[in-house]
């Protein structure tokens, strides 16, 4: 059995193949490379085929997107450790060997994820995972070295090596085993915070999610989806709301799910005052097309109750992220008095 797999997920990335995985060939020493091509138009597959001959080629026959894709491909290798990489990440000199060592000092580990800099400016964090992820009272997402879209420099300030709450799926080491009993991701997300749902599957079943700032990386972004498309803004939005009815308890949600309604109503109206109105609609789409699933999501909630009894998770920001960066002007991780609310 293979020990690494390290499998990058494709779709009409034929220049960026060509750009990083030349970084990645070099620097993983004996890891496995596998390129999974979710049927490209463009001629990924050739280039693969003729210029990197030596990485093993999976082809999907449609579009499956980032969960499907994934689930599909990783159901096909055999290995211990997953390494779910983004097309447009440079990797560095021993990249893999710092997170590896740290799954096999600690079973209770299920993921992990390295630092994330910016590719375009590598002394800034990226905003896919950046020092690690973490979510805060009502289910937002935020990274240490990156709030919404404030961004740290890299001091060398998270160079340190703890549990986080979720790891970016731009880098995402995963043992290859626990993938697949959790069920891989929820295809219905078909793209953006599927690794957020995961690790917060990995956290109810009391796995620990772990950042490892002794290896780095440098992640484009927006290669699938730029920042500012309107259907990433629609996937975030939708997902966002799957995420807490899948993983919040009843009483919890009764009055969490309509605060976070009333948020997302709020960032319309700063979409339209921005003149964003494409992101705006977006978010009405979102919402209605939550709710015409909602009794899907509620049988998913169902299941996920009966195979991992109870809702308590670690490493969760008791404040609220929306406030503490719009209102009180916390811009830096630093900031904010970090409390972590750990259940016994």
């Amino acid at each position: 059995m293979t020990r690494v797999a390290v499998v990058i997920l494709n779709y009409n990335g034929q220049e960026l193949l060509k750009k990083f995985l030349p970084s990645v060939l070099k620097f993983s020493g004996a890891a496995k490379i596998i390129v999974a091509d979710n049927n490209s138009s463009d001629n990924s597959v050739d280039t693969l085929r003729k210029e990197f001959p030596q990485v093993e080629l999976i082809q999907i026959s449609s579009n499956l997107g980032f969960c499907g894709g994934y689930n599909y491909a990783l159901s096909k290798i055999e290995a211990d450790y997953f390494v779910l990489l983004n097309s447009d990440v440079e990797v560095t000199e021993k990249w893999i060997e710092p997170v590896i060592s740290l799954f096999e000092s600690n079973p209770a580990i299920g993921a992990a994820q390295p630092k994330i800099l910016s590719y375009a400016d590598k002394q800034i964090f990226e905003y896919a995972g950046a020092g690690g992820g973490y979510i805060d009272s009502l289910g937002y997402p935020f990274c240490r070295g990156r709030i919404f879209n404030s961004f740290e420099k890299d001091d060398h300030q998270y160079d340190d090596c703890l549990p986080i709450f979720w790891a970016t799926g731009a880098c995402l080491f995963v043992r290859a085993a626990l993938f697949k009993k959790m069920g891989g991701f929820d295809e219905d997300f078909f793209a953006h915070m599927e690794e957020i749902d995961f690790c917060w599957k990995l956290n109810r079943a009391g796995y620990s999610v772990f950042y490892q700032g002794a290896s780095t990386v440098y992640h484009v972004g927006g290669g699938t989806l730029s920042a500012t498309n309107p259907r990433k803004t629609y996937l975030n939005f939708r997902n966002g709301l799957s995420l807490i009815v899948k993983n919040i308890s009843t009483g919890q949600l009764l009055w969490k799910l309509p605060a976070r309604i009333i948020l997302d109503w709020a960032a319309v109206v700063k979409f339209l005052v921005e003149g964003s109105g494409a992101d705006g609609i977006a978010v009405l789409k979102a919402h209605f097309n939550f709710f015409i699933s909602l009794p899907k999501e509620i049988k998913k909630r169902k299941l996920l109750k009966y195979q991992i009894p109870g809702f308590q998770v670690k490493n969760v920001y008791n404040g609220l992220i929306t406030f503490d960066f719009y209102v009180r002007k916390k811009r830096n991780f630093s900031d904010l008095k970090f409390k972590i609310n750990n259940p016994k």
